[in-house]
């Protein structure tokens, strides 16, 4: 994990803690070759244990919650590194559980001293895209990676944003996990943009 400094909140020691799924439902069943129009969550942003869209083996859409329940973090686990994958014992059992997580743009935050200004991040071309991810019964992690040059100033990992060719071959049950491990890599099929939310500003006194 990416530590930033001494005070742990919840979350912080993560990356990818909210995404946004902004999309009609028509749009991303046309968009993932879905069957039937999929359900979507009801708000846009998208946080840690809320339910919304993934997608399986043979592009079967799946409404989970994010996070995977852990018996030993109080917090669900809304991430995993995919450098290690293999070799924990919380995701190794779920190599073969690949899933499709639809979004249109995720939030991560700059620090700068003890200030945070929430950027938002997506492609340049704003067409929603899919992270890497894995799912239990219920549940789903999402994948991360080191960060793209681009967005490295902003945080030190960033979710695998599947390159759209390799999104069929991650959730085909016929591939071992070694296959189609090489997907899981910095955005490098594009650009990514990021703004970053301003500050209030404070209007100066009028008679100084």
């Amino acid at each position: 994990m990416y530590l930033y400094n001494l005070v742990f909140r919840p979350y912080d020691l993560v990356m990818c803690s909210r995404y946004e799924l902004n999309a009609r439902p028509r749009d991303m069943a046309r968009r993932f070759g879905l069957v039937g129009i999929p359900q979507l969550p009801e708000g846009e942003e998208i946080r840690p244990t809320n339910r919304t869209l993934v997608i399986v083996a043979d592009a079967a859409p799946q409404f989970l919650s994010w996070g995977l329940p852990s018996s030993w973090d109080g917090k669900p686990l809304i991430n995993a590194r995919s450098e290690t994958l293999d070799t924990k014992k919380t995701f190794r059992p779920l190599l073969a559980n690949r899933c499709l997580v639809p979004a249109t743009a995720y939030f991560e935050w700059r620090r700068d001293g003890r200030a945070r200004f929430k950027n938002r991040i997506a492609p340049a071309d704003s067409e929603p895209f899919a992270f890497a991810g894995l799912f239990d019964s219920g549940h789903f992690t999402i994948i991360t990676c080191a960060p793209s040059p681009e967005i490295a100033r902003i945080h030190g990992r960033m979710p695998v944003i599947l390159d759209r060719s390799r999104e069929a071959d991650w959730i085909d049950p016929s591939k071992t996990f070694e296959d189609i491990r090489a997907a899981l890599v910095p955005f490098t099929h594009g650009t990514l943009t990021a703004v970053e939310d301003q500050p209030p500003q404070t209007q100066g006194d009028l008679f100084g």
